[in-house]
């Protein structure tokens, strides 16, 4: 009896469990499409007038799309997962179910229709058994289309290493493309001219960001006066200038004990980073235990620090369009099948970098979050 009502109970649930079963399958598919239009946008970025925009964009999007593939891929590995253990978990359920079916299908016809408590538990067991003989269909069907799922999201799971490699390629040379659309970029406006010789001493005297920051006017030759417009209706609105997630928030200690007045940020290997707002670039390049480091200026009084890039774009001087590519963080792109998550879990080559996002108000420290939408990474 309790097999039979665990098979009319599965039958009522069957169709709410069918309703979700596509979801993981239908999200990878989804984001090859992505990356598929990643692609032909880079094609496109070749005619385009402003082609630092252009590929700017294909960038993002191959980001996106292999973001997608990724979290795509690792639902259907989390899917098949709990399928399989179902499966498992029922072994004993379907193999006594079978065992009674072939017990049954080896009795005389007239030997099942008749019952040793007479006439009226005969026609009890003929009511049982026509209950049971839609649940058993149901259940021979659902187990059926989750078969089926398996050997779907196994054949999805197969193919997703060729739809990544093809992103990985595709992002790379959009990256390549974008390095040296940068490099014969000459459109762009100068606000000043860099002084080398007073940046080396100013970096040779300087312990501190705080220090550094407080001279960087003195390594400015020609700078024209004014400021850009000013953001402070923005602030909270801001976009994070890098694709990832909140590792460590402002003035929370790391695993060394140290605290730091911005947030970091996890991010992906190689990934874009781009300025959230137009800015003026104060300075980019190595500066003492940040790595290489990025100073943008959005307005008098105010700059924005971001440290722990890989390579860095732009002159210092140049007054930066919003969404400005200024650089890409470090590390290496994974092997494809490294980024296949195992038992649903997602692999240590994920989010392996960090960038350090700073924001200073007449060279004090701010919280970083009053100015971005950090809760977006």
């Amino acid at each position: 009896m309790r097999l039979i009502a665990a098979l009319l109970a599965g039958g009522t649930i069957a169709g709410a469990c069918l309703a979700q079963e596509n979801r993981a399958a239908d999200a990878a598919r989804a984001a090859a499409d992505r990356l598929a239009e990643a692609a032909i946008r880079l094609d496109e970025a070749d005619g385009a007038r402003n082609r630092v925009k252009a590929l700017t964009e294909t960038v993002h999007a191959f980001e996106s799309g292999l973001e997608a593939m990724r979290e795509g891929v690792r639902r259907a590995a989390i899917r098949e997962e709990v399928l399989s253990r179902e499966l498992q978990a029922r072994e004993a359920e379907i193999a006594q179910l079978l065992g009674v079916l072939q017990s049954m299908g080896s009795a005389p016809s007239p030997v099942l229709l008749l019952h040793p408590s007479g006439p009226v538990g005969t026609a009890r067991s003929g009511m049982i058994l026509a209950e049971v003989a839609p649940a058993l269909n149901v259940r021979a069907a659902e187990l059926r289309d989750k078969l089926q799922e398996i050997s779907v999201l196994r054949a999805l799971q197969q193919s997703a290493a060729d739809k990544l490699q093809q992103g990985l390629d595709g992002a790379q040379e959009a990256r390549t493309a974008l390095s040296q659309a940068i490099s014969d970029r000459t459109d762009l406006p100068r606000r000043f001219t860099e002084d080398p010789v007073k940046t080396a001493l100013l970096i040779a005297s300087t312990e501190t960001l705080e220090g550094f920051a407080s001279g960087l006017s003195q390594i400015a030759v020609g700078e024209s006066s004014g400021s850009l417009p000013d953001i402070t209706d923005r602030k909270g609105t801001l976009k994070l200038p890098v694709q990832g997630r909140i590792l460590r928030r402002a003035n929370e200690a790391d695993a060394a004990g140290i605290a730091r007045p911005g947030i970091v940020m996890a991010t992906r290997p190689r990934a874009l980073v781009s300025t959230p707002t137009a800015a003026t670039l104060r300075y980019t390049g190595p500066l003492l235990d940040y790595g290489n480091v990025i100073i943008l200026e959005p307005q008098a009084g105010i700059l924005l620090v971001l440290a722990g890039l890989d390579v860095v774009y732009g002159q210092t001087g140049q007054v930066l369009p919003a969404g400005s590519p200024v650089g890409l963080m470090g590390g290496v792109d994974p092997d494809p099948g490294a980024l296949l998550p195992r038992d649903g879990q997602e692999t240590a080559t994920g989010q392996t970098q960090t960038l350090y996002i700073e924001v200073r108000q007449q060279n004090t420290p701010v919280d970083p979050a009053q100015w971005f939408m950090t809760d977006e990474g």
